[in-house]
């Protein structure tokens, strides 16, 4: 297959892959392996298109203009920088004497890592004519054998059995498109593109997961709202994406939508919308051009079919929810929607305002209030970020507690104000200690405005 730049998003394969080895910096994902005249102009390029929309860097190989005996270079850095490797095996991928080297080497690259995994496609073929099992491949392989060493055909019929063995998908008899957004979906949770960044040290958060994954009811088939709710820096976030990274793979399609409150006072919950609709459908936002109607409507119709899990983060009014997640039948059976707010007075869930048109039902709503850190953790969190360890040196363990107290048990407070301490002098603790003496425990801004103006001006542009 001609390399081409079929589309911007080519780029991700390799914006210089027609300069021979210039793209051999870029850090591969996913490598596909396959028989051009059998699948290039249909099933393999659909796949391509597909994972490149999710956001994968794909690398897909011409076996057809490769020359000599070795794999080297570019083809050689792409296979080894992969971490998913997807052969897709057609009738005639054994024929191929790049095939099997690519498939011989994806099975050595696997076996010396962890992290690597080959995901085998069967396209027209059974496992067994892979397994050699019947007379497909082995035709193949004998008329290699006539022209080639005996231990590289042999390298190859190991490579050919071994890999049949592993689970993959069988296309016989399938649907193109459903097998498609199958291995999409799984390629995605190997790749972990799915999860969420979180903070370098969590502390005294796993009694809230479990207390989530409790009301979340994971077993149910209702589709059930839940919301977090607590003072602005309290953790809500930190939660939000811990149970997100926890349970995403359990879904068809997953969307985390982070500072709705922010975003709508911009103007942006058309963005929004598009956001939700790519991530989840992981194709284009369908053409809802600027229109939030438009964009309902779509979501709606689009979602009803899918277990889908959505967090909806720091969300401000019922406006904001009504856009993006108005109703539960918008979702499938399965479907988890995860709000986080700083106030719960807007949402229905006193069966009031039945004529509004956020339509969600009360009962569908669980409620978690997330309460400030006790002293133990909030120590132990802020020891974290001012010393790298979980307790203070001995000469600081009076005013580390101090300070630690004065914060009021808020872990963003805990974070920011323990990083602003870091490798400082005693004598500039006792200062920051006399600043925040002078705050109200719940003026957080207030504290947090200390710790920001302590920074020199490069560190508060980070």
């Amino acid at each position: 297959m001609k390399r081409k730049r079929d589309s911007p998003d080519a780029t991700t394969m390799s914006a210089c892959v027609d300069d021979g080895n210039s793209s051999s910096g870029t850090e591969f994902e996913v490598f596909l392996s396959f028989r051009g005249p059998d699948t290039r102009l249909n099933f393999t390029d659909c796949l391509y298109h597909s994972l490149v929309k999710a956001g994968v860097r794909v690398f897909r190989d011409d076996e057809e203009i490769r020359k000599g005996k070795k794999i080297e270079g570019e083809l050689l850095h792409a296979i080894e920088s992969s971490k998913i490797y997807l052969p897709i095996f057609s009738r005639n991928y054994a024929s191929s004497k790049w095939c099997l080297r690519e498939l011989t080497h994806m099975l050595e690259s696997s076996s010396k890592a962890n992290d690597k995994v080959i995901l085998p496609v069967f396209y027209d073929v059974n496992p067994d004519d892979v397994k050699l099992k019947t007379q497909l491949y082995i035709n193949a392989l004998k008329k290699h054998q006539k022209k080639l060493s005996h231990n590289e055909v042999r390298q190859w019929r190991e490579a050919l059995t071994k890999v049949a063995r592993i689970k993959g998908w069988d296309m016989k008899d399938k649907s193109h498109g459903e097998i498609i957004n199958t291995i999409v979906d799984e390629v995605l949770i190997k790749l972990m593109k799915r999860m969420q960044n979180l903070p370098d040290h969590l502390v005294g958060i796993h009694d809230h997961v479990e207390a989530i994954m409790d009301m979340l009811n994971e077993g149910s088939c209702d589709v059930r709202y839940l919301v977090i709710h607590g003072m602005g820096g309290i953790g809500k976030t930190t939660l939000a994406s811990v149970v997100f990274n926890k349970i995403s793979n359990q879904f068809q399609g997953c969307s985390f939508l982070l500072d709705i409150r922010e975003s709508t006072q911009q103007g942006r919950i058309v963005d929004l919308q598009k956001q939700l609709l790519l991530e989840i459908l992981q194709g284009g936002s369908l053409g809802i051009q600027n229109s939030v109607d438009v964009g309902i409507n779509t979501i709606r119709e689009r979602f009803r079919g899918k277990k889908v899990l959505l967090v909806l983060d720091d969300v401000g009014n019922r406006d904001q929810l009504s856009k993006l997640a108005g109703k539960s039948d918008w979702f499938g059976p399965g479907s988890r929607i995860i709000i986080t707010t700083r106030d719960i007075n807007f949402l229905p869930i006193k069966g009031k305002d039945k004529e509004s048109s956020f339509q969600a039902h009360s009962q569908e709503f669980q409620i978690y209030k997330m309460t400030e850190m006790d002293f133990f953790h909030a120590h132990k969190l802020f020891s974290k970020h001012a010393f790298g360890m979980d307790l203070p040196p001995h000469d600081f363990v009076d005013i580390s507690r101090q300070i630690t107290t004065k914060t009021g048990g808020l872990p963003l407070a805990l974070e920011v104000i323990g990083a602003s301490l870091y490798g400082e002098s005693k004598k500039f603790w006792k200062g920051t200690l006399q600043k925040l003496e002078l705050v109200p425990n719940q003026e957080v801004f207030n504290k947090l405005k200390i710790s920001y103006d302590m920074l020199e001006p490069h560190q508060r542009d980070l």
